[in-house]
């Protein structure tokens, strides 16, 4: 039986100092059914001819140029318009995975009726691992609303069954994307796997490269009460869950 074809959407944007190590760890995963689609979002430096040379090499990486800038929820909506596979899993082109990721993701798949499979990850820079944020083992669409307990980077999912919704640009564009696919239908379930299985680059302080806390948590109220629709007492409950969940990744 021939194994699914995962795409990886990958934006980029003047990676040229992190997309190698980015490419390298998909290139060396023991899952070998798989696409690599990296979406230069305009970039000014040598990313498009990094990922050339790669190309080069490996027939399974394909490269889209945008015209003009979209920023990252759109660059990844490109992807997923052009994805081919019967999964799709994120990687941004300054974060790695580890060796097996997907290997031990598809094998989540392939003995549970998971729709949502993502794990835990280490977030690290160029001193080294600053500390793991560890993944839930189950969550629903409720569970979710506390807080994104997705890692995006780590994240895998259905795509032949939910291959209708795309990013938007609201800020945290991939926690509303995970929202709205549990939301999508009843029952969406996702499953965590406890060992890290990815890196998250954060800035040499140990904060998050995109990491302004108050847009943060900005963004998120207008994703309960804009995108969502949430009432006042609704959104008030799990935003209080997001600020407590925003705070202990941190520790």
């Amino acid at each position: 039986m021939m194994a699914n074809l995962v795409s990886i959407i990958m934006p980029a944007y003047k990676a040229e100092t992190s997309i190698i190590d980015s490419i390298e760890s998909v290139l060396v995963q023991t899952y070998k059914n798989f696409e690599l689609i990296v979406i230069d979002d305009c970039s000014p430096d040598q990313t498009v001819k990094i990922v050339e040379k790669f190309m080069e090499q490996d027939e399974r990486i394909k490269l889209i140029k945008n015209k003009k800038n979209q920023g990252v929820a759109g660059a990844r909506n490109t992807g997923l318009d052009n994805a081919l596979g019967d999964f799709v899993a994120f990687l941004d082109s300054d974060d790695k995975w580890v060796k097996n990721k997907l290997e031990l993701q598809m094998q989540v798949f392939e003995k549970t009726n998971a729709d949502v499979v993502y794990g835990s990850y280490c977030r690290f820079n160029n001193i080294g691992i600053k500390n793991i944020v560890n993944a839930p083992e189950f969550i629903n669409k409720n569970s979710l609303l506390k807080g994104n307990s997705i890692g995006n980077l780590t994240a895998i999912y259905n795509f032949k069954k939910y291959h209708l919704i795309r990013q938007k640009k609201v800020g945290h564009e991939d926690y509303l994307f995970w929202l709205e696919i549990f939301h999508s239908s009843p029952n969406v379930r996702g499953v965590g796997i406890q060992e890290p299985i990815a890196y998250y680059r954060v800035a040499e302080d140990g904060n998050s490269l995109s990491g302004n806390k108050l847009k943060a948590a900005s963004w998120t109220w207008l994703i309960y009460r804009k995108y969502l629709n949430l009432s006042l007492i609704s959104s008030l409950f799990y935003f209080s869950s997001y600020i407590f969940r925003a705070l202990m990744k941190r520790v």
